[in-house]
């Protein structure tokens, strides 16, 4: 059972995973040592899965982002999960209840990327399209 201090040190990683034990200590008043061991427990619980980056996509020529309901044709969902995970644009699948089958998160370089990639889900079933104005949080 997590208590008020595993969320605080689950908060520190999350806004930086390299924030050093000494700064986490300070922030939750516990010793660099102690902060260790909470992490350790929180990975070996299965609570903390990994670390990871926040990458800046649209410095790596990719600076538009589409929110896509994807509404399949058919009961086999193997084939578009299959394409899904092999295509690059795609950086983001979750099966959704409600509106839709699955909801994506594709980014492209231009408007016709968007156009070549809409044309390669369509073989799966129709879609509706969002495009992002603006990262707000995340």
């Amino acid at each position: 059972m997590l208590d008020q201090t595993d969320y605080a040190i689950l908060a520190c990683l999350q806004e930086n995973a390299r924030m050093q034990l000494k700064e986490i200590g300070e922030r939750v008043h516990m010793t660099g040592q102690a902060v260790a061991n909470r992490i350790a427990r929180l990975e070996e619980t299965g609570v903390l899965l990994g670390y990871t980056v926040r990458i800046d996509e649209t410095k790596l020529e990719k600076p538009y982002e589409a929110l896509i309901t994807v509404f399949l044709k058919s009961g086999d969902h193997a084939a578009f999960r299959a394409w899904a995970a092999a295509e690059p644009a795609v950086t983001e699948l979750h099966r959704v209840t409600g509106e839709g089958c699955y909801w994506l998160k594709a980014r492209y370089r231009d408007p016709a990327g968007l156009s070549d990639f809409l044309e390669e889900l369509v073989r799966f079933g129709n879609y509706k399209v969002s495009t992002s104005i603006g990262r707000l949080k995340g």
